[in-house]
C-alpha cells in the first residue's frame, strides 16, 4: 500500500526515513512530481526503473538541496557556476562529468561518465532533500513514456501499490520538466527544453547548440539525459498536432479561442499565456485522454502553441506525445 503523506514535519520526516531506508517516495517539485530514491543505493535506483517500467539506458536526474552539494559530485565549469547562480533553485538540470569519488550509483547515470544534477525550487522538496542528506534520484513519478504527473492524484493513478509513499504538496506550478543542458563538451548543448527558456540561458552563457536528435540518441542507446525518448509524455489516445479545425470524434487541447465542434475541450489558456499553458499541459492531456476514451472519441487534437519561451518546452512535449508509439 502506498502512503499519502502531508508536507508537515512528520510527513517530511517519514519520507526522508523511507528514502534513507532504500524505499521509493514520490514528491512534488516546481516542475512535476518526481519518483525519489537514494541515488547511491543501486537496489533503490533499480526499483525506480522497475516501478516505472523504464529502460535502464535512460539516465536519471539527481536532486540536491543546493549547488554546493550538487557540485561535490560533478566537475562544475565556469558556465555551470554562472547558470547555478542565475537559475538554482529552479527548473534547470546540468549534465556534467562525474567526479572520481562520486558516490552516486553508476546505474543512476545509466553507466555514463556524466551525471545530470539539479536543485529544485519547491520548498517541501528542498526541506526533504536537506533531511535525507544524500543525492536523491527522481525521474517523473509515472509509468515510463506516459503523461507526467503534476498532482499526487496523477501519481497514485499510475503507481499506487508500486511505490512506498507520496508526499502531497499540491499541484506543481511550472508543469513541464526542467530544461536539460549538457555542459560536458566544448559548447553548452540543449538536450531538453523545459521550465527555463532557451533565451534566458543564452543570456547567461551565450552560444548554446542543440543536442543529438531524440531519434538518433534513442537508436544508439546513448541518451545523455532523461526526457529524450522519441515517444514520451503520451496519453492512450493518439495526438494530432497543429489543429485548426476539430471533429466531433476528437477531444481538443485548446490554446486561445477554440474552433467549434470538439467532442470535449480542455483549455490550456484562454488568453494564450504560455506559463499558464505549461502549468496545465499534462493535466490537460490526462483529462482529455480519460474523458475522450470514456466517450469513445478517436484522438486528441492539439491547437498550435507558439515556439518561443516556454512554448519550446510545450511543443517538445506535444511532439513526443504525438510520436509513433514504441
Amino acid at each position: 500500500m502506498t502512503e499519502l503523506l502531508q508536507p508537515d514535519a512528520a510527513g517530511i520526516g517519514r519520507a526522508a526515513d523511507l528514502l534513507r531506508a532504500g524505499r521509493l517516495v514520490a514528491f512534488a517539485t516546481e516542475t512535476v512530481y518526481g519518483l525519489g530514491a537514494d541515488a547511491g543505493d543501486v537496489r533503490a535506483v533499480a526499483a525506480i526503473f522497475s516501478a516505472k517500467g523504464r529502460p535502464r539506458f535512460n539516465p536519471l536526474i539527481c536532486h540536491y538541496p543546493n549547488a554546493e552539494a550538487a557540485f561535490a559530485h560533478v566537475e562544475a565549469n565556469a558556465a555551470a557556476h554562472r547558470l547555478a547562480k542565475a537559475f538554482w533553485p529552479g527548473p534547470l538540470t546540468l549534465v556534467l562529468p562525474r567526479r572520481v569519488e562520486c558516490p552516486v550509483a553508476l546505474l543512476t547515470g545509466a553507466g555514463l561518465d556524466t551525471l545530470a544534477v539539479r536543485v529544485p525550487a519547491q520548498k517541501d522538496a528542498l526541506t526533504l532533500l536537506r533531511a535525507v542528506g544524500r543525492a536523491v534520484a527522481a525521474p517523473s513519478a509515472n509509468r515510463s513514456g506516459e503523461v507526467s504527473p503534476t498532482t499526487s492524484e496523477h501519481v497514485l493513478a499510475d503507481l499506487a501499490g508500486r511505490i512506498d509513499a507520496v508526499l502531497d504538496s499540491g499541484p506543481c506550478p511550472v508543469g513541464v520538466e526542467s530544461t536539460v543542458l549538457d555542459l560536458s563538451g566544448e559548447y553548452p548543448l540543449l538536450l531538453r527544453p523545459g521550465g527555463i527558456s532557451l533565451e534566458a540561458i543564452v543570456g547567461v552563457v551565450g552560444r548554446v547548440e542543440r543536442g543529438l536528435l531524440p531519434e538518433a540518441a534513442q537508436a544508439a542507446r546513448t541518451l545523455r539525459s532523461p526526457g529524450l525518448m522519441v515517444s514520451h509524455y503520451a496519453p492512450a489516445l493518439p495526438v494530432r498536432l497543429d489543429a485548426r479545425e476539430v471533429g466531433a470524434d476528437e477531444a481538443l487541447l485548446a490554446f486561445g479561442a477554440p474552433p467549434a465542434g470538439a467532442g470535449v475541450v480542455f483549455q490550456l489558456s484562454e488568453s494564450a499565456d504560455l506559463a499558464e499553458a505549461a502549468a496545465k499541459l499534462f493535466a490537460g492531456l490526462r483529462a482529455l485522454d480519460e474523458e475522450g476514451r470514456r466517450r469513445g472519441l478517436c484522438r486528441i487534437a492539439a491547437m498550435t502553441v507558439p515556439g518561443e519561451g516556454l512554448g519550446l518546452a510545450i511543443n517538445d512535449r506535444l511532439q513526443r506525445a504525438a510520436a509513433p508509439r514504441n
